[in-house]
């Protein structure tokens, strides 16, 4: 029961992080709040385990670095240029179609034990309560919501699917939460990091970072939602 009250606190603190990104967007592209919202996760966590985490086998790197490309920056990637298009409460709609995709990537991967019909009825529950209250917050234009928002949000949801794959994984394996969190995160910091580089080079000003209500979400996103929640 633990477990999934964990669980439960992490999707409420998540569903947080849609309207928190949303707000940035009015003064800060989506890649410099997704460097500056996981490099201060990183922080975190460096504090909370400073030891480096040894491998117990050197392909195992691999697996920490196709964690980091897809749950750190492709999907919170996707996730924050859809939050650009559409609205906050159609990306959390979509994106909570990932675990459907990650039960079929599990399938695909011989691993049947959650395709039956409780998964099923469960999933369709959870998504008919998602559109019931997006269509109650949202009234009229919660069928009006931008194509390439929403098809940038279900691909999120998809990346999504292969992160909790690898993640799997990895904890099969024995490595220890945190370290492995940490490690995953300069993974995925390093791809944002030479993306930004890249296609949006242009730092956001100081100003715009101290303002109250900025550092408060940036915080939000980075101390809770990210460090806290992926551990």
């Amino acid at each position: 029961m633990k477990y999934h009250l964990v669980a439960l606190f992490t999707i409420f603190v998540w569903g947080f992080t849609f309207v928190s990104t949303k707000v940035l967007l009015a003064d800060i592209s989506p890649l410099w709040i997704l460097l500056l919202r996981f490099v201060l996760g990183l922080g975190i966590l460096c504090v909370m385990r400073p030891h480096i985490l040894r491998l117990k086998e050197r392909t195992d790197e691999v697996l920490f670095a196709a964690a980091g490309a897809t749950g750190i920056a492709a999907y919170y990637l996707l996730e924050n240029v859809a939050l650009v298009f559409t609205t906050a409460t159609a990306v959390g709609v979509i994106v909570a179609a990932s675990p459907l995709f990650t039960a079929l990537i599990s399938a695909a991967l011989g691993d049947r034990s959650s395709i039956n019909i409780r998964f099923f009825c469960g999933f369709a529950l959870a998504m008919a309560g998602l559109i019931v209250v997006g269509a109650g917050t949202m009234g009229e234009s919660f069928t009006s919501f931008d194509l390439f928002g929403d098809m940038l949000a279900l691909t999120a949801a998809l990346v999504w699917a292969v992160y909790s794959t690898l993640v799997a994984r990895i904890a099969q394996k024995g490595y220890e939460t945190i370290a492995a969190t940490k490690r995953t995160f300069v993974w995925g910091v390093a791809f944002i990091l030479v993306t930004t580089l890249i296609f949006d080079p242009h730092t956001p000003q100081p100003s715009v970072l101290l303002d109250g209500q900025n550092l408060l979400n940036l915080l939000f996103l980075g101390a809770v939602a990210s460090a806290a929640c992926f551990v």
